[in-house]
């Protein structure tokens, strides 16, 4: 093959802009993709008309990996109120989901436990409970007894 040496450069010039043209295509390909998962999961949050600002309506619980786990097991026998006023570590949960199941009749959650505690612990973790800070500034007035 006896190419000129500017048609040997017109050839590298072409291939090199061909591979640009492709890796651009793949990267954008990539990027879209990327952007339609995450669009998909932000979607999917979403679409339960139950879920408003992060909460769930009908029971209060926050919007989570695991939610309708918990609504599903833990409603069933109580009030979400319950569930979320006690604020407990993954032991102290597992010991009274056991609990439960031993005195209350509480099926077995299988692998459904792990899901339930760890949203729990997540969502409402254990807050230290103290007195409020002594008041300040107060302007005391005087009672009379009259």
């Amino acid at each position: 093959m006896n190419l000129h040496k500017g048609q040997h450069k017109k050839n590298i010039f072409t291939r090199i802009l061909i591979f640009i043209a492709v890796l651009l295509f793949a990267v954008l390909i990539v990027v879209k993709l990327k952007n339609d998962s995450e669009e998909s999961v932000r979607e999917s949050k979403t679409l339960n008309p139950d879920i408003v600002e992060g909460i769930h309506q009908p029971t209060g619980l926050k919007d989570d990996e695991g939610l309708m786990t918990v609504v599903t097991h833990c409603t069933a026998c109580h009030s979400a109120q319950l569930v979320i006023q006690n604020r407990m570590n993954k032991e102290r949960w597992n010991a009274t989901i056991r609990w439960m199941q031993e005195t209350q009749n509480l099926w077995e959650l299988g692998d459904n436990q792990e899901v339930i505690v760890n949203y729990l612990v997540k969502n409402y973790p254990v807050s230290s409970k103290g007195r409020r800070e002594r008041l300040q500034n107060i302007e005391w007035y005087e009672l009379t007894e009259e």
